[in-house]
C-alpha cells in the first residue's frame, strides 16, 4: 500500500513537472530566437543637396554610418505559442550602377550570402544549410534589365522613388522582378533602398524541418546600397 502511494506521488510530482516545462517552453524558445538583424530603408535625415551629377559609373562602397551598404532576408518566423517577424543580414555586398544622360542603363549587385547573420547562430546555421544551401548557392544577384529614367530624381537632399525591372537569382534560380526603389542624392554619394517581395517557392527553396520554428513562405530582400562615383 506504501509502495502504490509512493508511486502515485512520483508520478504526480512528474506531471506537474512536465506541465511547468511545457508552460514556459514558449517563453524560452521566444527568448532565444530574437528578431535579428534587419537591413533597414535609407535615412534621409542629414542629407545634402547633391554636389555632382547622376551621369557616370557608380560602385557600391562599404563606407560607415547609417546608410551603409547592407543586404539580407526578412521572414515571419512561427514558434511554439508565437509568431514573429525575423531578419538576416550582411554588409559584404558588392556591385556597380551605370548611368548615362540621367537613365540608369545597367547594374549588377551581388551580395554574398554565406555572410548573412542575424542575432542567432543556431539560426543563421539553419539558413544556410537548410533553406539558402549557400555551399551551393553562395551568392544573389539583382541585375537590371532595362532602362530608367532617372530625371526625376531629387538633386536637394531629398528622397524620391523609381521602378527599377531586373532579374533576382537566389538558390541558383532567376525570377523577374520589378522593385520600388527608394534614392537619396546627397553631396557626391548615393543611397538606393528597396523591399523585394520574395515567395521561396519560386526559388525552390524548401520549407525546412526546424525543431522549433518554421518560416513562411512569403518574406522579403531588403536591400540598402551606398554608392560613389568611381574615379
Amino acid at each position: 500500500m506504501l509502495r502504490n502511494r509512493k508511486l502515485i506521488i512520483t508520478i504526480f510530482i512528474i506531471a506537474i513537472t512536465l506541465i511547468a516545462v511545457l508552460s514556459i517552453l514558449p517563453t524560452v524558445i521566444s527568448a532565444m530566437n530574437g528578431p535579428g538583424v534587419k537591413t533597414e530603408g535609407l535615412n534621409p535625415q542629414g542629407a545634402k543637396a547633391a554636389s555632382i551629377s547622376m551621369n557616370g559609373h557608380w560602385k557600391v562602397t562599404a563606407r560607415a554610418g547609417e546608410n551603409t551598404t547592407s543586404a539580407g532576408y526578412t521572414f515571419h518566423e512561427i514558434l511554439p505559442g508565437d509568431k514573429r517577424v525575423t531578419s538576416g543580414s550582411t554588409t559584404k555586398v558588392e556591385g556597380s550602377l551605370n548611368v548615362d544622360n540621367d537613365t540608369l542603363t545597367g547594374g549588377l549587385i551581388t551580395v554574398d550570402m554565406t555572410e548573412v547573420a542575424s542575432d542567432n547562430e543556431r539560426r543563421d546555421i539553419n539558413v544556410r544549410t537548410k533553406i539558402l544551401e549557400t555551399d551551393k548557392y553562395p551568392t544573389a544577384d539583382f541585375e537590371v534589365t532595362a532602362p530608367v529614367d532617372l530625371s526625376g530624381v531629387p538633386d536637394d537632399g531629398t528622397m524620391g522613388e523609381v521602378t527599377v525591372p531586373g532579374k533576382l537569382t537566389l538558390h541558383g534560380h532567376t525570377k523577374d522582378v520589378s522593385p520600388t526603389m527608394k534614392v537619396l542624392r546627397s553631396d557626391d554619394s548615393v543611397v538606393v533602398s528597396t523591399d523585394i517581395p520574395l515567395n521561396r517557392a519560386d526559388y525552390q527553396v524548401e520549407t525546412p524541418d526546424f525543431v522549433a520554428a518554421s518560416i513562411d513562405e512569403e518574406g522579403h530582400i531588403n536591400i540598402r546600397l551606398a554608392l560613389e562615383k568611381a574615379a
